[in-house]
């Protein structure tokens, strides 16, 4: 053990030692540098920008870029860098995490890596863990980047989005993590490029690292919502489908289990729906509902793929175990069509429209740091899941605060006796207290607790975050007390009043240990800021819920033969350690907790990297001829191939299968018959019908206006991919929900999972590909093509905050009525769909 730890102490004093070299080569620059007048360190910036677009690197500016920000930050803040400061302001550029204790300056420290990277034009993101500081930090240290020529945006959530879009074009954008999450989310929702508001993720330095890529990782960032789906518009489809007879209005292909419309089964959905054309654009909705109604009669068989039972419904059977997958639905409606078919009420529940989890989402950035007092405890998972190392900064004055070992007592009342006891002692003589609790209740229960006692005191247990900077900064003053959640006062210093160093500083007292060290240290380091004295110490009971949680019965047990009662503590280091032993247990089992919340999320972060990447060619296309070629050549290739199986000879082929998906899937009726089809290889059918698919397209291309052709070739796909991504994700999050039941067949759920969601997500491509080819070749033009959002979403948020409904954007069209009819019929627009 003491090896380890000598190694750990070698290894960060030699980092310390190789950054304080570079610090040299700034503090030698201090000369010259003070001699600039203002207009000369603001032309510097312009220098730097230069010399980094000819090819310099930033490492080879940082000495000379730092110095020039601490001399602007001497006239600016009246505040001059430490040498400390800038071992941990490299530590930051150099993307790792800087360990620095409470009160040693971090947020004057971020602002020289923040400058540097910022040179670059690309942006630097400074995350911090709520709007209030947030909104402090972009106001006290924008005054320093406005004075060096660069510009700042803060990002809130109240904000508009061009206002956002501002807030990010800035140099420097100030924000909280969810507010970022969120905008990447709902930048890969929009309808328009332009409603895009953030750029390229490329630096971010987050303050207090550990709360938000930690503590906040276990719970993903979700945009949820209603589907737009009709519960009444299921019914009238099973309705209709019920009327329909095979062959001669639909089709059903055994092997791959498609159903089809025939031309006669078109035309009687237009009649029973009242409807000219199935495929114009604005009966999306209505074909959809028909197809899912033709699948749920014909391809799903109750008793075999599917159970109804009176408390679930419907209830999925797995085909490869024949067990029941309670809690999993079908995707895409289908589940509800079979709920109409059954004659069942029609759950029409919230899905997940978009979500990402903390880890991945700050995982996108080219280069990442973070600052925190409390690091070094889980540097482990910073450096697996981050690739950040921890470097403990040292102080720039010794700390002087007492530590004293746990006080552990036999029970809970014992305990706070004790401490009140302990409180009023010192409160007599004017020293200031913090108290830490973990919870809400036992804060209220200490506050009612110092109320019998006739002492006053302040309160701090709910997310209120400018109240929460009042009281903490009066929590240092003469006869103070403050009773406070342990995370209470992160990213705020406790400044001591006058004379209260001479009663011993701060005194900071916890009524439990966190199950995290890290909550402990953070509570501990409010006290003791830049060399200050103070005092900390735990009152522990064998009754706390780590101590029962982590075998408290051998320690009470040994109590009880001592004879010891509720007043008398132990206070020992080994018990001390013995704590920490146990907190060290929890945090591994935390930690497990997140990286297998990483492992499934990475799963889905492969898919949605594929679906918003083609997101974004589709909104930047100025043409997306090319885009939807590949995929009518996908659609040919696969219904050609799932006819014509590899090992099988040509007798065996289904040549007239392949022939009448075509003519409802992409080419009009008559265009192909079985004849064309005979004789020819596999190969050959692709070739020919592809060609044909291609001809088609040709001739709509020169029916209609290309501008308008092409604003309509993104309306469908975009709906296409936007509705089959958003109903994907509802069954990713489905099957993760019970996947976790395959480890009683001895199966990996993990790989389960990634297996599943692998062909989910294949089958998903290939429904947008065979949609686009559908309505791209089939569909009518009318004269409101308008690009939709095909749901309404809210975002949740892992914190309370308010919710942000979602409104869809859309782009009107209108024509005259004496204007050429847009349909391409050459009439007047009054005399042909005006009608």
């Amino acid at each position: 053990m003491l090896g380890l730890l000598k190694k750990f102490m070698d290894t960060n004093e030699r980092e310390i030692k190789r950054l304080q070299k570079i610090v040299d080569k700034i503090e030698a620059l201090e000369t010259d540098i003070s001699k600039l007048s203002d207009d000369g360190i603001k032309q510097k910036t312009e220098e730097f920008k230069k010399r980094i677009a000819d090819g310099e690197e930033l490492d080879a500016i940082l000495p000379e870029a730092f110095a020039v920000v601490r001399e602007a930050s001497k006239r600016v803040l009246k505040m001059r860098p430490y040498p400390v400061q800038l071992v941990g302001a490299i530590s930051l550029h150099e993307g790792n995490i800087s360990e620095m204790k409470t009160g040693e300056g971090k947020t004057l420290t971020a602002t020289m890596p923040v400058y540097l990277n910022a040179l670059t034009g690309k942006g630097v993101h400074v995350i911090t863990v709520n709007e209030y500081l947030a909104s402090r930090d972009a106001e006290e240290m924008g005054e320093l980047y406005n004075f060096l020529g660069l510009t700042v945006g803060l990002n809130l959530n109240s904000m508009s989005r061009q206002e956002k879009k501002e807030a990010y074009a800035a140099d420097i954008t100030y924000g909280t993590n969810n507010e970022f999450g969120f905008d990447y989310l709902r930048d890969n929702m929009v309808l328009y490029k332009e409603q895009m508001v953030q750029r390229e993720l490329h630096y971010a330095i987050v303050d207090e690292v550990d709360s938000i890529l930690i503590d906040e990782a276990r719970t993903p960032l979700i945009i949820s919502g209603t589907a737009e789906k009709s519960a009444q518009l299921y019914h009238d489809a099973d309705r209709f489908v019920r009327t329909l007879t095979r062959d001669t209005h639909f089709t059903y292909d055994e092997k791959t289990k498609s159903v089809l419309l025939t031309e006669e089964g078109i035309s009687k959905a237009e009649q029973s729906f009242k409807i000219e054309n199935l495929f114009d654009v604005n009966n999306v909705t209505i074909n959809h509902h028909i197809n899912q109604a033709l699948r749920a009669h014909h391809t799903m068989q109750r008793d075999v793929d599917y159970v109804v039972q009176e408390d679930e419904g419907v209830v999925i059977v797995d085909s490869f175990t024949g067990r029941l997958m309670k809690g999993r639905k079908y995707s895409d409606g289908l589940h509800q069509a079979i709920e109409a078919k059954e004659g069942l009420a029609i759950q029409n529940e919230s899905k997940t429209l978009a979500t990402i989890t903390f880890q991945n989402y700050f995982r996108m950035y080219d280069k990442l740091s973070g600052m925190t007092g409390t690091a070094k405890t889980e540097e482990e998972e910073f450096q697996n899941i981050y690739n950040m190392n921890v470097l403990v900064i040292p102080t720039n004055l010794p700390i002087a605060r007492e530590d004293k070992p746990d006080l552990i007592y036999k029970t809970m009342e014992g305990k706070f006796k004790a401490l009140i006891k302990q409180i009023n002692e010192r409160h007599k003589k004017g020293q200031p207290i913090l108290v830490g609790t973990v919870d809400i209740e036992t804060s209220e229960y200490l506050s009612s607790l110092l109320k019998k006692s006739g002492i006053k005191h302040n309160v701090l247990n709910a997310k209120q975050h400018e109240k929460e900077a009042d009281i903490i900064a009066n929590a240092g003053q003469k006869g103070a007390v403050t009773i406070a959640t342990n995370m209470a006062g992160r990213g705020t210093d406790i400044k001591l009043g006058d004379g209260v160093k001479d009663l011993g500083g701060l005194c900071v007292f916890a009524t439990e240990r966190h199950e995290s060290r890290r909550i402990d240290n953070q509570l501990r380091g409010r006290s003791g800021r830049q060399g200050d004295p103070g005092f900390s110490q735990f009152y522990i009971s064998m009754e706390d819920e780590l101590m029962r949680r982590f075998g408290s019965e051998n320690m009470r047990s040994l109590m009880d033969r001592l004879g010891m009662d509720d007043e008398q503590p132990i206070e020992s280091k080994l018990v001390t350690r013995a704590v920490e032993s146990a907190q060290k247990r929890v945090e591994g089992n935390n930690f497990d907790a997140r990286k297998q919340l990483l492992q499934y999320d990475d799963v889905l972060r492969q898919q949605r990297e594929v679906i918003y990447n083609q997101r974004k060619v589709i909104l930047e296309a100025e043409n997306l001829r090319s885009h939807i070629e590949g995929m009518i050549q996908g659609t040919v290739e696969r219904s050609v191939t799932a006819h014509t199986p590899p090992n099988s000879v040509p007798e065996e082929w289904d040549i007239k299968a392949i022939a009448e998906y075509a003519t409802a899937t992409y080419l009009d009726e008559g265009d192909v018959t079985e004849q064309d089809l005979r004789g020819k290889e596999p190969e050959e059918m692709i070739e020919l019908l592809y060609k044909k698919a291609i001809a088609n397209y040709d001739e709509r291309e020169e029916m209609f206006e290309t501008d308008r052709l092409r604003e309509f070739e993104k309306v469908i796909v975009l709906r296409a991919v936007d509705r089959k991504w958003m109903d994907h994700i509802d069954s990713m999050d489905q099957l993760r929900q019970g996947i976790h039941l395959r480890a009683y067949g001895q199966i990996n759920p993990l790989r389960e999972y990634q297996m599943e969601g692998f062909a989910m997500f294949e089958e998903m491509i290939a429904s947008i590909e065979e949609e686009a080819a559908i309505y791209i070749n089939k569909a009518k033009m009318a004269g409101n093509i308008e690009r939709e959002q095909v749901a309404q979403g809210r975002a949740v948020r892992p914190v309370s905050g308010k919710e942000e409904k979602r409104k869809p954007f859309v782009k009107k069209i209108t024509v005259g009525r004496n204007d050429p009819c847009p349909c391409g019929s050459g009439k007047k627009y009054k005399n042909c769909c005006a009608k």
